[in-house]
């Protein structure tokens, strides 16, 4: 179940958000009264709620708004007792000030803003002395393995616990606490409104994860990056499950540099079957999965990490057969006779790792590849290893191609205005890629459209490398027109790659 989290200064915008929230299939409600900028009047709030609500009240130190004095906020949630709250929420200092009364149930909390402390389990056994029907713990994760610690205590507790850890690192643990036996968790009532850090939205804990279908037999995947909270994978990779019926959940999991290693360890403890591996971890990975895809021996380079038939890790690049798939659908269009790379004169920008298995590929395809980049020691390096041609990026006009593929992020969101290739430098008939996928339309394949050149956008090569791992991860071919549907909508409107 998800508990949304109400905070509003005014009484009535708490009871209209109270009533649009139930219309949403929200089941429990958590009313911040510290958030009221009056004295809070219980009884309108309780009276005729359209569904169960936790009442909440918290002070400064547990960084909430209560203005008022201590004895004032005890008053105020002992009210709301004897008023018949279903929840209500104490924290562990005031725990015994607040006697049980009626059909209330007790929630006792503990937060830490700070850290996951090493005592965790010595706090939770003293928690489970305070009468409480309920535990919440929720505590700042300062790495990916506090996760581990947090659910691992949630599943054995012998008391309802709700646990998770806040913050960027604590988002894992907020999506599978159910599944380790959590009665809810919390979101908020909108991601413009976030009352502790980390917090999704209802939205998407409802629409993006399903939060309500995870359950103890739920198999779980993920995106590993640093940064990774602005990734499109866990929409399309969930929107992928949902639609093959399949109990499955994909989550972000920020893992910085320093740490990948030790934390895929740890996370062997959570049963994750599968990894998208993104910046900045594509080539470090591999030290952890002992079977390399051909793909990756070439590349020096993973973005999937997957679970073979035998239980040990298997790492490949489908960055490499989605753009291979991508330009044959183009040359298809330019010429539907000839559809192959082979003798093809293409001009690459970029040098980063999708430049790489792009150029590998295009070479391998028997067409003629030169490397331009922006930082031009790094263009020379990668056409070494290529063993192909170098221009410099000044000079990348001169290129007379048949094939124009850009991998630099030059024309992302939110730049657009940019291009990496001017105008009159493109030439009617040519097949422009542009490996940019948030904008879909990109000023490049603007401007190759006015100059009468066939384009491919991002998109495409995004939704095909995603149905690869989609492939590699549950053994089924993927729902490719969903995901290239889900992730149509998702960039629009045009939110961050």
């Amino acid at each position: 179940m998800i508990c949304v989290t109400l905070g509003r200064t005014r009484h009535k915008m708490v009871i209209a958000e109270h009533r649009a929230l139930a219309e949403q299939g929200a089941r429990l409600v958590e009313l911040r009264l510290d958030w009221l900028k009056r004295m809070p009047e219980i009884h309108r709030l309780l009276d005729e709620r359209p569904t169960p609500v936790i009442v909440t009240c918290r002070r400064r130190q547990e960084t909430g708004k209560w203005r008022g004095d201590e004895d004032q906020r005890l008053a105020l949630l002992r009210q709301a007792i004897v008023s018949g709250a279903d929840y209500v929420d104490v924290e562990t200092d005031v725990a015994e000030q607040v006697p049980r009364y009626g059909d209330t149930k007790r929630i006792i909390s503990y937060h830490n803003f700070k850290e996951t402390p090493d005592d965790l389990e010595d706090i939770f056994a003293d928690m489970q002395r305070l009468d409480g029907d309920y535990l919440k713990l929720a505590t700042m994760a300062n790495t990916p393995e506090d996760n581990v610690r947090m659910l691992r205590l949630v599943s054995e507790a012998d008391v309802p616990t709700i646990g998770f850890c806040m913050g960027e690192l604590g988002i894992p643990s907020r999506i599978l606490c159910g599944k380790y036996g959590s009665p809810w968790t919390y979101a908020t009532f909108s991601s413009d409104r976030v009352l502790a850090p980390g917090q999704l939205s209802f939205e998407e804990m409802r629409d993006v994860y399903h939060y309500d279908e995870i359950d103890a037999e739920t198999r779980v995947f993920g995106v590993l990056g640093d940064p990774v909270g602005h990734s499109y994978s866990p929409l399309l990779h969930n929107a992928a499950f949902r639609h093959e019926g399949l109990n499955c959940v994909y989550l972000p999991l920020r893992v910085p540099r320093d740490v990948l290693l030790s934390t895929l360890k740890e996370f062997e403890a959570l049963e994750i079957e599968g990894y998208s591996v993104t910046i900045p971890h594509k080539e470090h990975v591999l030290e952890y999965a002992p079977y390399l895809h051909e793909t990756v021996t070439d590349c020096g380079a993973a973005n999937t990490l997957y679970r073979n038939e035998q239980g040990k890790w298997f790492a490949t690049n489908t960055d490499y057969p989605a753009a291979l798939q991508a330009l044959r659908r183009g040359l298809e269009l330019l010429h539907p006779d000839d559809a192959d790379l082979d003798s093809k004169k293409v001009l690459l920008l970029g040098a980063g790792g999708v430049a790489k298995a792009i150029g590998l590929g295009v070479i391998r395809a028997g067409a003629g590849l030169t490397v331009a980049n922006r930082t031009n020691k790094r263009g020379k390096e990668l056409a070494g290893q290529l063993n192909c041609q170098h221009v410099n990026w000044e000079n990348r006009g001169s290129v007379l191609a048949d094939v124009l593929i850009n991998c630099t992020p030059v024309g992302m969101y939110p730049n657009m205005e940019e291009t990496p290739f001017p105008q009159h430098w493109l030439r009617d008939g040519m097949l422009v890629f542009d490996t940019i996928y948030n904008p879909e339309n990109t000023l490049l394949l603007k401007q190759a459209r006015e100059h009468e050149c066939y384009t491919i956008s991002g998109l495409e090569m995004f939704v095909l490398q995603a149905a690869e791992q989609f492939d590699c991860f549950v053994r089924r071919p993927a729902p490719v027109e969903v995901m290239r549907e889900t992730l149509r909508q998702g960039i629009s409107p045009v939110r961050l790659n």
